[in-house]
């Protein structure tokens, strides 16, 4: 309570013109909030640079495990335990603390390097974080990744029953690896370097996740790279005159990343290239385009000395900005000027020699022999832009947030406001900003050559804006769209950019290691283009291999609502393991969308099983006699157990099922951990935790987010159930005729949801969650596995430092914290009108059974990336998924308060008028208990008309119960086949 007063006061005091400077007092808690975490690295070397702090040079030591301190003895291995490290190794698990002493005779700038071998066979990335002396120096030390190196198991791609060719399956190295301490974002061309004291100084690495040996531990001077010209100096001799060496090169000796995979070109200036067939002939596009991301191949060459390099490349970034590639020979930079090499758009495919500016190919020196070529992607060179937008967009953030406390986020157009007068330096900073963006502009012009791309038009466009409204700052509140919330605010235009000038893709064919010689053709002459397009267009009336067709009737037929490289691994899969188990043939295709689903139903060409389907599609289906039960098989029952009860709930009527859940959301609490942590506020367990924390957060500019901010003026029954099921309350009568929605319990839940929001002040409207997550403007929230997945997969800066808990929930009168929250996620059913449905359930079983699941969800993730993660439905499955263990046993835990919102004729007026009911409250200010009953008088009479479309009534009066289904029972079913 004392906090509540504090802080209310606190806004009174904001918002009471000349009592105190709005512009000192929020600067002032700007500069609190800024001391949350710590400056990012850029900054810091900016100040080293300022003040000229010396790189170290001609320094190393090695510490050996033998010498680390505080560390688990036991965990120190024998040199007969090291994995031929050939000395001590210490085994370093999760959590694990490693300190070490050193003594540097000078103050300095040193890196630090690691000997290390990776254990384990998950793809879950190794972290640790570094404090010297006790403190995290900047930001990136908070995370340090120990990548893996991977490979094929065969360069001899396998071919599926289409003559298509397969992504071979991908294996970890087993090796020792050493690295040098590096930004997790790869957005430093360098090492990061940390400063060390004269004298003593402690480095502490602890582990955030995953496990591996330790080796050595090197604190050494700053590493220099020659110039192309010390280069030469370097290596006598001339360019070789021996045969050029081609390599075809989507067959990597090895990758820092199992997703960067080989990828079909259905191009005929591609090598190797045939009409009808699907053939992996390059490497690259999307699963190589993060920074930092490493594929090499080898080079053997009959003698030593100097040879040329091009690439056959194809740089088609949509956004028209080049790309670029750290090239390192034998695992070293040669020259500084291939250390960020860049790769312009082009149509075309080109041989990119790698040549200076002036078109003149460098000389690469190789040994007699076997050599390595490695190419990283690299996004150093836009880094500098990258964290002024950054900058300017945490500015634009604040001051949106002050003038929203200012105006009480009034956004009257009609009224009148003297900004200037609370925020005098409010024009000084939108200059500013458009001064900083500008410049940045003109740099990736010069990056580009000169040539225009989305990003370098979105920052001019950024730049304008910011003009604008600097011109007239008074109009700024009526004009907040344009500034920070709108489409193509200023804000959302900078995003965008940063996300695209991250991206690095590059698709590449062939490697030419060469001579003087000249080089085949990149691209077919304008003929043989021609003939093979015309032959191209009469093949594409042949049939696709994935598309949905009609099969024989021996054949299971499948539609899929996937993209096709889920379908793809599907296919395999019941290739290489089902039919041969069971001699059920079955054939996957690509679904083009749901509603064909119901056009195939109705002219009886539709498919024996669909997958991937909404959850409440198959209730849709079957109230229209278009589903089969799935309760009619016989072990149906006995599936039941490794699911969710509540999953069910949706695709129920009486007693009969009709889906199977295959995919399942969840719903949990998101927290940065950093910043919660500095600000002293404990982690909420329930909805009233959570209104305690408000006033802390706030008065740094902080909030929480909920799942109406992220809806838009439809508030989906995702962010209102949970509200009405923590209350104990309900949403339907039991007999299904009619709501209780005007129940006490179920208004008691209505009320928080809306109190959340017009007492509490949490945030109206979000579009995108993650972005302000990942920024630290709200820095906790409740969200879902699309969050989870973009944290994992596009936020490295930010991972080990943000985790998950239990949704937040209301204690009943038994000390229990209610949690129920929805989960809903695709779903599989078999058609009515199929002619095989034994055999469909055979399939269905097979697919969502634990050992499938587990394979397809380990399989995806290795050959596409972290973004491809799978959620499956089957709860022994997950368990077992790549996940990290911490995190599973959260949403494990959260799923055993599961429950879906079961589906009624007239359920989508419920859900309209519960959210018009939140609409109403919060924006008119409209009594909730009078709200609520005028969305009960509008939903009884729509009840009444869809009851009597079904049979359930007739004339107003009740024909037969539509009994709404429960968890228990669901639960009933399972424990009645386990007797």
């Amino acid at each position: 309570m004392k906090r509540k007063m504090m802080f209310w006061s606190l806004i009174l005091l904001l918002l009471v013109p000349g009592q105190f400077a709005f512009a000192d007092e929020e600067k002032s808690l700007e500069q609190v909030a800024e001391q949350v975490i710590e400056p990012r690295y850029l900054s810091i070397l900016k100040q080293w640079n300022e003040v000229g702090q010396g790189n170290a040079q001609d320094f190393e030591r090695v510490v050996t495990p033998a010498d680390f301190l505080s560390i688990d003895e036991n965990s120190l291995l024998s040199s007969g335990e090291s994995k031929e490290y050939g000395d001590q190794v210490y085994a370093w698990r999760n959590k694990d603390t490693v300190t070490i002493e050193v003594d540097v005779e000078e103050e300095g700038l040193y890196e630090l390097g690691f000997d290390y071998y990776p254990l384990g066979e998950g793809i879950v990335p190794i972290e640790g974080s570094i404090k010297v002396n006790g403190e995290y120096p900047y930001f990136e030390s908070r995370r340090i990744t120990f990548p893996k190196d991977w490979k094929s198991a065969t360069n001899d791609f396998e071919q599926d029953r289409f003559g298509d060719e397969i992504i071979p399956e991908q294996l970890p190295i087993e090796q020792w690896h050493f690295i040098k301490a590096e930004d997790s974002s790869h957005l430093q061309a360098r090492p990061l370097k940390y400063q060390l004291k004269e004298g003593k100084n402690t480095i502490t690495l602890e582990n955030i996740r995953g496990e591996m040996l330790l080796g050595n531990i090197y604190v050494s001077g700053v590493g220099t790279i020659p110039t192309y010209e010390e280069y030469r100096e370097n290596h006598a001799g001339d360019l070789t005159e021996t045969n050029s060496i081609t390599i075809e090169a989507e067959h990597p000796l090895k990758k820092n990343s199992s997703f960067i995979r080989p990828v079909n070109r259905q191009d005929a200036s591609v090598v190797p290239y045939e009409r009808d067939k699907r053939l992996l002939n390059a490497i690259g596009g999307e699963s190589w385009e993060t920074s930092g991301q490493t594929a090499s191949w080898e080079m053997e060459v009959e003698e030593a000395g100097y040879y040329q390099i091009s690439l056959k490349v194809l740089q088609e970034k949509q956004s028209g900005f080049p790309v670029f590639r750290t090239v390192m020979i034998n695992g070293e930079v040669p020259f500084e000027e291939v250390e960020s090499y860049s790769f312009q758009q082009e149509k075309n495919w080109v041989n990119e020699t790698l040549s200076n500016e002036d078109g003149e190919p460098y000389y690469f020196y190789l040994e007699k022999g076997k050599n390595t070529l490695t190419l990283k992607g690299d996004a150093s060179p836009v880094n500098r832009t990258l964290f002024e937008m950054d900058e300017v967009m945490k500015g634009i953030e604040q001051l949106s947030l002050s003038i929203k406390r200012l105006t009480g986020n009034n956004q009257d157009r009609s009224r009148g406001w003297r900004i200037t007068e609370y925020m005098p330096e409010i024009e000084g900073d939108l200059t500013s900003w458009a001064d900083k963006l500008e410049g940045e502009s003109e740099y990736l012009l010069e990056l580009s050559d000169g040539k225009e791309s989305v990003e370098i038009v979105s920052l001019n466009i950024a730049v304008e804006r910011l003009r604008e409204l600097a011109a007239d700052p008074d109009k700024i509140p009526a004009r907040l769209t344009q500034l920070s919330e709108g489409s193509s605010s200023v804000a959302q235009l900078l995003g965008n950019a940063t996300l695209d000038l991250k991206k690095q893709p590059l698709i590449m064919d062939r490697i030419y290691i060469h001579g003087d010689e000249k080089l085949p053709k990149p691209e077919l002459g304008f003929f043989a283009k021609t003939k093979e397009s015309v032959l191209k267009f009469f093949h594409s009336f042949q049939s696709n291999t994935l598309a949905t067709e009609k099969v024989d009737d021996d054949v299971v037929d499948v539609w899929v609502n996937r993209p096709r490289q889920y379908v793809e691994l599907m296919q395999n899969m019941v290739d290489q393991n089902f039919t041969p188990q069971t001699g059920i043939k079955v054939r996957f295709s690509i679904m083009p969308s749901e509603q064909k689903l119901i056009l195939a139903n109705a002219a009886n060409s539709q498919p024996d099983l669909a997958l991937g389907i909404s959850s409440w599609l198959p209730y849709e289906l079957a109230i229209r006699g278009a589903a089969y039960d799935l309760r009619e098989f016989d072990d149906f029952d006995e599936t039941l157990a490794h699911f969710s009860p509540g999953a069910f709930l949706p695709m129920i009527i009486d007693d009969e099922v009709y889906g199977l859940p295959e995919t399942q959301d969840f719903f949990v609490q998101f927290y940065r951990k950093d910043i919660l942590g500095a600000l002293d506020v404990p982690v909420p367990d329930t909805w009233e935790d959570v209104v305690d924390v408000l006033p802390e957060l706030q008065r740094f500019g902080l909030n929480y987010y909920t799942p109406i901010a992220g809806a838009v003026a439809f508030k989906p029954f995702q962010s209102t159930s949970p509200f009405i099921y923590q209350h104990q309350g309900d949403i339907y009568k039991e007999n299904g005729m009619g709501t209780t929605i005007d129940s006490d319990e179920t208004v008691r839940g209505i009320q928080l949801m809306t109190d959340l929001n017009t007492i509490y002040s949490t945030p109206l409207q979000v579009p995108n969650f993650y972005n302000h997550f990942r920024y630290s403007t709200l820095p906790i929230g409740v969200s879902n596995f699309q969050t989870y997945v973009e944290l994992t997969a596009a936020a490295p800066e930010i991972s080990g430092w943000w985790d998950i808990s239990l949704h937040p929930g209301v204690e009943n009168e038994d000390g229990e914290v209610e949690r129920w929250a929805t989960g809903s996620g695709q779903a599989g059913m078999i058609f009515n009108g199929s002619k095989n449905k034994d055999e469909a359930w055979q399939v269905l079983k097979w697919w969502m059974s634990t050992e499938t699941q587990t394979d397809f969800a380990t399989t995806l993730q290795i050959m596409y990336g972290p973004s491809y993660m799978w959620n499956t439905a089957n709860l022994d499955a997950f368990k077992q998924l790549p996940w990290p263990e911490e995190h599973k046993e959260v949403i494990l835990a959260q799923w055993e308060h599961l429950r879906e919102v079961p589906k009624t004729p007239y359920t989508y007026m419920v859900e309209r008028e519960i959210s018009n009911v939140w609409n109403r409250v919060v924006f008119d200010g409209e009594n909730t208990r009078s709200a609520v009953d005028d969305a009960v008088v509008t939903i009884d009479r729509e009840m009444r008309r869809k009851m009597e479309e079904f049979g359930y009534m007739k004339n107003g009066k009740i024909v037969k119960t539509y009994p709404i289904p429960t968890i228990e029972q669901v639960e009933s079913w399972v424990e009645e086949n386990e007797e």
